[in-house]
């Protein structure tokens, strides 16, 4: 018999952390829940779950600050965070602290659940895919390190980040679309009709990192209608 995966709520709102745990119990999930900022990190880094779900607003600590924490002791933990803000600026940071996805309140359980699933689905980096990518002269990307030079800079990646990257370079010869890239990557079912500007925002985190210019990009260009093409050696 599988185990159960395991789930870590870390949200305030006694009305939705009741409904939450409910739900992924119901769901099969075994769930342990914290109500603040500093209860929520001791968990999440003394335990090991399978996903955490992580509210933004917080008291003690907010979930952005719980999630660089998390990040720096491991890469891989699957984050998705529940916030009640829905600007870009607070989109993207939680993207750029290593989130693996945003769900805005009010959320839809059903689609919730198919996040979390599909989150848990996700492929892990596969040894036998190239372990380097050779954009031009000056940018080499190291996929097992996370790492890549970029014109003579070093720059991180978070894993989602690399795993973009390898769906692209996989597929060098053709534009990959928006919907392409949840479903292969973020593991999305198709025609799920999910609202997230998440491909958006890592494609936008990914230039400034790799682009010489991000606003006139070379390497990761936008084919109009067509989706995000990985131009290489």
């Amino acid at each position: 018999m599988s185990r159960k995966k395991r789930l870590l709520i870390v949200e305030d709102e006694a009305a939705i952390r009741t409904g939450l745990v409910d739900l992924f119990i119901y769901h099969g999930f075994e769930v342990e829940w914290a109500d603040e900022g500093p209860q929520g990190l001791e968990k999440a880094l003394r335990g090991t779950f399978d996903l955490i779900l992580l509210d933004v607003m917080l008291p003690g600590m907010d979930g952005f600050e719980i999630c660089n924490q998390i990040r720096t002791q491991d890469v891989d933990q699957p984050i998705i965070m529940l916030t009640a803000k829905s600007s870009d600026e607070d989109i993207i940071q939680g993207l750029t602290l290593g989130a693996d996805d945003y769900v805005a309140k009010p959320f839809s359980v059903t689609q919730l659940v198919l996040r979390v699933q599909a989150v848990l689905r996700r492929t892990t980096m596969d040894s036998s895919k190239s372990i380097h990518i050779q954009l031009d002269d000056q940018k080499r990307i190291d996929v097992l390190n996370l790492s890549a030079t970029i014109d003579g800079q070093r720059h991180t990646f978070t894993k989602r980040e690399m795993e973009i990257l390898q769906y692209l370079h996989a597929h060098a010869d053709r534009p990959v679309s928006r919907d392409e890239l949840l479903n292969k990557v973020w593991g999305y079912a198709k025609k799920m009709n999910i609202e997230t500007r998440t491909v958006d925002i890592h494609i936008a985190k990914l230039r400034r990192k790799i682009e010489s210019d991000p606003a006139h990009p070379c390497c990761l260009v936008t084919v109009r209608g067509a989706g995000y093409r990985l131009i290489v050696l």
